[in-house]
């Protein structure tokens, strides 16, 4: 299998963040491995919208399409095509991520293929604009696939990341990677296992751990000499569609039916804007109602970024838990 050695401070230093660069590299491997297996309908419909456009895209530039088949293997990928982001990532651009790639040394690129696919690139490859040609589809999927739901992508990754640190809060980081992606989880005794590959194990005490949500399962580990490690995984339900348990008859009788409407969708983290979209109800009375119920101690709050998401406390987990259980 393949584990880490991590200590405690490289733990304690560990960051959650967003990258816009990630997202676009997971969504691109989505479109590469058509057979990647979906969970939901919504990343099912956005896969078959935009996979006519990536093959025809691959159609005409033969070479790049070589080359993602050389850089995307399915237990491996290439280096420079997934660069870790930077400990201040949540400030990049996509476009300042980008420029990583395109700046890539042609040697480097080659090297990274020849480790990918266990063995020398075919001869066509050995040209010195791959991490142009790489940024270019990158750039492509950013552009038609990623940005026109970006603002929605963004909410749902910050508030994963919310939850995520409420979890290390109350059950410690081996309930926070445990489920984080297949195959990894704390085996004690400072060892992370990342996957169940037959990899050598490697030392990181000391090194700044980094951990990217991004839209889809497909997911990868980088690293940047022995300094800076990334974990991307998938996070939970940023293509679904707008919906959510109804409230109890009685919550809704006890809470009003907004408010409680409110209290049961936030079994993971929300924005404003979002509940806004979920419950139709209008922004300033969703803000009314997240009032009343965080100064009753049944929501938390916390900033992420650019947006402050509301989360259940455990007071109001156990009211609509209690509700729920209750026989019709």
């Amino acid at each position: 299998m393949g584990w880490w050695q991590v200590n405690a401070d490289t733990l304690a230093r560990g960051k959650f963040l967003v990258s816009p660069l990630a997202e676009a590299i997971s969504s691109l491997q989505v479109l590469h491995h058509p057979g990647l297996p979906l969970s939901h309908p919504g990343e099912r419909a956005w896969r078959d919208t935009h996979l006519p456009g990536f093959r025809a895209r691959l159609a005409d530039d033969p070479v790049t399409a070589l080359l993602l088949g050389a850089a995307l293997r399915p237990t491996w990928n290439a280096d420079f095509i997934t660069p870790t982001p930077l400990a201040d990532g949540n400030s990049q651009t996509f476009e300042q991520e980008l420029d990583r790639v395109r700046a890539a040394p042609a040697d480097a690129v080659l090297d990274d293929l020849a480790v990918a696919l266990g063995g020398p690139p075919p001869a066509v490859l050995h040209r010195t604009d791959l991490g142009e040609r790489a940024a270019g589809m990158l750039e492509w999927v950013w552009q038609e696939t990623v940005l026109p739901q970006w603002p929605r992508r963004r909410r749902v990754l910050e508030a994963d990341i919310v939850a995520r640190t409420t979890q290390l809060s109350r059950g410690g980081w081996a309930a926070a990677l445990d489920d984080m992606r297949p195959g990894m989880r704390w085996l004690g005794g400072d060892r992370l296992q990342i996957n169940t590959h037959d990899h050598p194990p490697r030392e990181i005490s000391g090194a700044r751990l980094l951990f990217v949500p991004v839209s889809f399962p497909a997911c990868w580990v980088s690293w940047e000499g022995r300094h800076r490690y990334a974990v991307t995984y998938p996070c939970t339900g940023a293509l679904t569609e707008p919906s959510g348990p109804p409230a109890p008859h009685a919550l809704a009788a006890l809470l009003g039916p907004a408010r409680s409407q409110i209290l049961v969708l936030l079994d993971s983290p929300k924005s404003t804007t979002q509940l806004v979209a979920l419950t139709g109800l209008a922004l300033g009375s969703v803000g009314r109602h997240l009032k009343v119920l965080f100064d009753a101690r049944l929501v938390h709050r916390r900033r992420a970024g650019r947006s402050v998401l509301y989360y259940r406390t455990e007071t109001g987990d156990a009211l609509v838990d209690s509700q729920l259980e209750m026989p019709a």
